[in-house]
């Protein structure tokens, strides 16, 4: 019965920030949607609760860990940890790019069809800047790419 217990945890630790995440979004976009927040309060609402539901689920892990020693032995004595920080890393370099080529599109897009919409001939130059905005998501997602190849 515990093998089955501790072959479940993981992947329940795993859904846990996931479901967290996708409700604090619908959250946070309702409130910004009914005008009861503004979207800097309900993005750092959002973050703060998606790093505290993360933090909750990386120390219950540690503590199924504990729990099985056999288990943390192998884990410990595998060089695993090299292995974690360059997933931590990539994750990082995926997140944090994709948040800034988030924020470069949400200003540029709308200018772009703003222009297009005077002047339908500037619909070319107004795609180069969009595209450029989504160039930085696509670079930190090979850089990810390239320290995950590079980690094992």
């Amino acid at each position: 019965m515990s093998d089955v217990i501790f072959s479940v945890i993981p992947y329940i630790l795993l859904a846990i920030p996931v479901a967290f995440l996708v409700a604090s979004v619908y959250y946070s976009y309702k409130s910004v949607a009914l005008k009861k927040r503004t979207r800097k309060a309900a993005l750092v609402r959002q973050i703060a609760s998606f790093a505290m539901v993360g933090t909750a689920c990386l120390i219950g892990s540690m503590v199924v860990m504990a729990a099985d020693p056999a288990e943390a032995a192998k884990a410990a004595g595998s060089g695993d940890l090299n292995k974690g920080i360059s997933m931590v890393a990539a994750a990082l370099a995926t997140g944090i790019s994709g948040i800034g080529g988030g924020i470069a599109v949400g200003g540029a897009a709308p200018a772009a069809i703003g222009a297009t919409s005077e002047d339908p001939k500037a619909f070319g130059k107004a795609l180069i800047f969009v595209a450029l905005g989504e160039g930085v998501a696509l670079y930190g997602l090979l850089v990810s790419i390239l320290i995950i190849s590079n980690a094992g």
